[in-house]
């Protein structure tokens, strides 16, 4: 299953018409609006990308919508897919688990601003 969240854009004189064809659809699920911006924000959801880009050109195709754009994506397979990678993975890498590297031999390669010495 994947969830997207959408943000809508349009002329704030249609806002409210657009909410009404995204609450009457079944291809989306209106949640907030700020009618100053036009901007609407809905959700989809889809048992594939396939299904979710089927819903997305739906929403473009509401009258006076200008943009549609996927903000935001949860996708359950590849959140499980990641889990399981995470379950058997050591918690601490093996070189510092290593007694003949001596820490000072350790090169960090993240983002400190200054070094330790």
């Amino acid at each position: 299953m994947n969830i997207s969240s959408i943000v809508i854009q349009a002329k704030p004189e249609y806002v409210e018409e657009i909410i009404a064809v995204c609450e009457a659809s079944d291809f989306c699920d209106y949640h907030f609006h700020d009618v100053e911006k036009g901007k609407i924000i809905v959700t989809i959801e889809g048992e594939n990308i396939d299904e979710e880009m089927s819903k997305m050109k739906k929403i473009e195709q509401i009258p006076h919508v200008i943009c549609a754009d996927m903000m935001m994506a949860y996708s359950e397979d590849e959140l499980d897919s990641e889990r399981e990678k995470l379950e058997h993975s050591p918690n601490v890498p093996p070189i510092l688990n290593d007694e003949t590297i001596a820490f000072k031999d350790i090169v960090y390669k993240g983002d400190l601003k200054k070094k330790i010495h």
